[in-house]
């Protein structure tokens, strides 16, 4: 990055031809992008691919034996195909070759070689299509078969149908060849800390090792790097939002916070206290508050949150609250009005003097009902202001926007936040919440530059949810059951959630499957750091079991199962009153089974309802399921989740849904969720062509590794705020922080 040679474009190490097949396919462009192309793995010489462990679609480099060859006839065409079956002594893999028999010369039984293409399936068996490969002499001798590399392991890469493994260790042969002497910006206190190897020392022994300790030690020492240079732009980030004037909204005597809290109808548990007094101690200062507040299921950060605005306001400001849906916005201003009661109700008939107004903002509200909330908005009169992406239109004002709270902020991307932001008077106070547990190191790497409050106490009363799985492929007969279940639960008075995972049977999956509760760029962060591609979830084309939609459910069990009950829809396609109607008569009890896509996955709260069937459960991630699954057990009564799945017994699937099943701990559940991502492409961002800083730091493995860096980014900001006495490591702090991957966090 900072490093002059590092900068040297790829055409000046490499031929043009190479050059541009790097480029096109890989983005590699400078020496220092190359050098960062790290190896998956090591083979050592001899050493045959486990072929068993082949993944479909995969583009993979084996090394193998070939056992046998033979051409086959095309009857009635000129030609043939060649046949080659390669083994590693335990499973077996074929080679085809269309029209190419000559090579059944070289591609001689006993000989061993370099494969390289995409694994395909046919009649079953598993085979590379026109592999290009590289045979190894004496059956032993790896050096020779990849020409300028040298030593006994072998590096595996990522790679492509054009760029085969052995092909890109030539090119990081020549890169190590290339390098100088390379300035090195870890401090060398941190280097003596830990044992690391010199920046230099660790990109050759990371691409040429001379031992697979080597390798770890460099692997470790290029991960540490990315780690500490993420967490120093993230402490430096936070020292600057403190430098920044905002509004001190102090607790004060006699008024609404004080009003509300004598008539709260329940207790605030521990964890509401102590999220609360240090989100007061945020307020109070005079540098904006950002912090993050996560926490479980129904643990009640929505009364943290009001708490927090009626401060605001009582020190003169507004409070703005964006939600995702109009379900939610709607949910929340009739929860607001509930508990708050007159205080709501400031200038109107029976309204208590020392309270304000509340007005809702929607894109779907009538000329006139929009208007008066503008209006109110803009010159005071409403002191809390909730809304969905209207909030953000240009001609939404506020006389003193000093709060702003961002209900399940992952909905949200960075513009818009950046624009509710700008319609304050001074730098507002910002409180973002998430339902869905985040690990405590994607907290640390994704939303280093906030503070977190965590709730994990549940409130007294609530009562627990008993969850099961319904494999209806192996136990076709339970899904009837579960029917019964529901008419059961309808008969003592509580009412039912269906879940379908798409509105119409043509529709794909109704929601992006964003099961840790992030905005797309922090999640696309998430997969890389956790390893993850963007591969699909499985079953996701698999036609013979299309997806469960809510205009199949209705008329299907309205007219059989569940014949007889009131059963209602809701989606994101109905009109907003329609939507605001049947939530209202959901909650008043006038509807016993509510078939619905997830746009009741946060926010809603009916205690009455204590039973939820999610249709085709493995097409949600695993903390999906878990805020799915809190809608119910919200009241005395206890809860009961069914998971319906046509996933293969055994299958990752149906150990996401189990482990769903095995534990009401969202914390638990969101690192299960990221343990049990497959590991993706190591260039992370590869997929979608964002070039990425982040290639080796992965969240969970490298926990103590993200809270070393952490502390020693803290100790050196300390010491040295603006990094004057590392220009070496300023500067890559700097071009880390210009790169595309950095830039949301900028925003943010």
């Amino acid at each position: 990055m900072a490093n002059g040679v590092l900068n040297l474009p790829i055409i000046k190490v490499v031929g043009d031809r190479t050059a541009k097949v790097l480029i096109t396919q890989l983005g590699i462009e400078t020496l220092g992008d190359l050098l960062r192309h790290y190896p998956r793995r090591y083979v050592a010489r001899g050493e045959l691919t486990d072929l068993q462990g082949l993944v479909e679609g995969e583009e993979v480099t084996i090394l193998a034996e070939i056992e046998s060859t033979k051409v086959r006839k095309i009857p009635g065409r000129k030609g043939g195909i060649l046949e080659v079956v390669v083994t590693d002594g335990r499973a077996k893999l074929s080679l085809t070759f269309f029209n190419q028999a000559w090579r059944e010369k070289e591609l001689q039984s006993g000989k061993q070689g370099l494969f390289a293409g995409k694994v395909g399936v046919y009649k079953g068996k598993r085979q590379l299509s026109h592999p290009d490969y590289q045979l190894i002499p004496d059956g032993n001798d790896v050096d020779s078969a990849i020409g300028d590399f040298a030593g006994k392991y072998l590096p595996m890469y990522p790679a492509t149908a054009k760029l085969p493994s052995w092909k890109i260790a030539q090119c990081t042969a020549m890169a190590i060849e290339a390098l100088e002497d390379i300035p090195d910006f870890l401090p060398k206190d941190v280097k003596d800390k830990f044992g690391f190897p010199t920046l230099k020392e660790a990109f050759t022994q990371v691409h040429s090792p001379e031992s697979p300790e080597a390798a770890e030690l460099a692997r470790q020492r290029l991960t540490f790097d990315e780690a500490l240079l993420l967490q120093l732009l993230l402490v430096m980030r936070r020292v600057e939002l403190h430098k920044l004037f905002a509004v001190s909204r102090k607790v004060r005597s006699g008024g609404l916070h004080e009003a509300f809290d004598k008539r709260m109808p329940f207790r605030l548990t521990a964890g509401q206290i102590e999220v609360s007094q240090e989100i007061e101690e945020d307020l109070a200062a005079p540098h904006p508050m950002y912090r993050l507040l996560q926490g479980e299921v129904g643990s009640g950060k929505t009364i943290i949150a009001l708490r927090a605005m009626l401060t605001v306001l009582d020190s003169g400001g507004q409070a703005a609250l964006l939600a995702p849906t109009e379900v939610l916005a709607a949910q929340h201003f009739r929860s607001f009005h509930n508990l708050l009661g007159d205080l709501a109700s400031a200038g109107q008939i029976g309204g208590d003097a020392r309270g304000t107004q509340i007005v809702l903002l929607t894109g779907s509200q009538s000329g006139a009902a929009r208007k008066e909330s503008l209006q109110k908005a803009q010159n005071g009169e409403a002191g809390i202001i909730i809304g969905t992406h209207a909030l953000l239109s240009e001609n939404v004002e506020f006389k003193d926007l000093g709060l702003i709270v961002v209900d399940e902020q992952h909905r949200f991307g960075v513009e818009q936040r950046d624009a509710l932001r700008a319609k304050a008077n001074n730098p507002p106070h910002v409180l973002v919440m998430t339902a869905t547990p985040i690990p405590r190191t994607v907290a640390m790497t994704v939303f280093g530059d906030l503070d977190v409050s965590t709730l994990r106490e549940l409130p007294a009363g609530r009562s627990p949810t008993t969850t099961h799985v319904i494999p209806e492929l192996e136990k076709p007969g339970f899904i009837e059951r579960a029917w019964q279940r529901i008419r059961e639960e309808v008969s003592t008075g509580h009412q039912v959630y269906i879940v379908a995972p798409r509105i119409a049977e043509n529709d794909s999956t109704e929601d992006a499957m964003n099961s840790l509760g992030l905005s797309a760029e922090a999640l696309a962060r998430v997969k890389r750091l956790s390893g993850d591609g963007d591969e699909e979830l499985e079953n996701e084309k698999n036609e013979k079991f299309p997806m469960a939609s809510v205009s199949e459910l209705y008329p299907l069990l309205g007219q059989g199962a569940l014949k007889g009950l009131r059963i209602a829809v809701l989606h994101g396609r109905l009109a907003s009153d329609v939507k605001d109607k049947t939530m209202s008569e959901f909650s008043r009890g006038e509807i016993d089974v509510l078939i619905s896509t997830t746009v009741i996955e946060v926010g809603v709260d009916v205690p009455n309802a204590t039973m939820m069937v999610i249709m085709d459960a493995d097409r949600f991630g695993v903390s999906q399921l878990h805020q799915l699954r809190g809608r119910v057990g919200r009241g005395s009564a206890p809860g009961l989740c069914l998971l319906v799945s046509k996933a293969i017994p055994e299958s990752p699937a149906m150990e996401r849904l189990n482990a769903v099943a095995s534990t009401l701990d969202g914390f638990e559940l969101s690192r299960i969720d990221l343990e049990q991502r497959r590991e993706g492409d190591v260039l992370g961002a590869s997929q979608s062509g964002v070039r990425s800083h982040l290639r080796l730091l992965r969240v969970l493995r490298d926990e103590e590794l993200i809270e070393s860096a952490r502390e020693i980014a803290t100790k050196l900001i300390d010491q040295d705020p603006d990094l004057s006495e590392n220009p070496l490591l300023k500067v890559e702090v700097a071009e880390l922080q210009a790169l595309e991957s950095a830039a949301f966090i900028d925003k943010r």
